[in-house]
């Protein structure tokens, strides 16, 4: 359930120049603890540079986030104490093992920590001695999601992490997602999924060309729109593809 009047992440007048172009320009909205926001928008859009922002990975050209009360750009080092990281591509030693790997980044947080337990939440106990490379796609996104679990972040940011899984390996991803926010983290996640958005995410803005140009429910936009007139051309099935595909192949993991 979320907390009213609780924002954990407050972005205010936020803008990113590279040279001459304005890639994201003077945006605002709130993250409030414990929901799944979601950032949408086509390629070029700025979410990608937003959320780099809020990560600590680019540098704010103006405007300001905070994060549980903590400036992003005066305190950036606290930021990364409280904040877990999932990149689109993430690169681990492929000469160490799957629960060494998370030692090692945990000492880089002080923190100690039982890898098993990690690996026990995103389901990859069982390759708890193999190496990243002998990894499949849907294992490597899982662990990646473990190592930015290893410091017990209150925010978690995913960029785009269900990106060229096929089916079942997309909805064990939702399913994990869900259970963490379950476990009280809040999580900021850019996708180009539109169902991935509406089944995981509490809000969503969408951005266009820098700017935020509608932000609500996923339930509310699309009520707006079919209030607006909006008529889809294809009669809406009771299922779709993917659900066949899902019913005839099963849920389960094919690693």
């Amino acid at each position: 359930m979320l907390i009213k009047n609780n924002d954990i992440i407050e972005v205010k007048n936020l803008s990113k120049k590279y040279g001459d172009k304005l890639a994201v320009n003077n945006i605002n909205f709130e993250v409030r603890q414990g929901e799944i926001f979601g950032i949408l928008g086509p390629n070029g859009a700025g979410k990608t540079s937003a959320l780099e922002m809020m990560e600590t990975l680019r540098s704010i050209s103006s405007g300001t986030i905070t994060i549980d009360g903590i400036n992003v750009t005066k305190q950036p080092n606290k930021i990364k104490q409280i904040i877990g990281v999932q990149l689109q591509s993430s690169n681990f030693y492929d000469k160490i093992t799957l629960q060494e790997s998370l030692k090692l980044f945990a000492s880089f947080y002080n923190r100690k920590i039982k890898p098993i337990d990690l690996l026990k939440k995103v389901d990859l106990e069982s390759k708890a001695k193999a190496y990243p490379e002998n990894l499949s796609g849907g294992q490597k996104q899982r662990f990646s999601i473990a190592v930015a679990l290893v410091n017990q972040p209150k925010v978690l940011f995913l960029d785009e992490p269900s990106t060229g899984l096929d089916p079942q390996a997309r909805h064990n991803l939702w399913e994990l997602i869900n259970k963490i926010k379950d476990g009280g983290i809040t999580i900021v996640l850019t996708s180009h999924y539109m169902e991935e958005a509406e089944k995981l995410c509490d809000r969503v803005a969408i951005m266009d060309e820098g700017q935020i140009i509608s932000l609500d429910t996923p339930a509310n936009l699309i009520s707006n729109l079919i209030k607006g007139g909006f008529r889809s051309k294809k009669t809406v099935e009771q299922a779709n593809l993917e659900d066949v595909y899902i019913n005839l192949t099963g849920k389960e993991l094919r690693e």
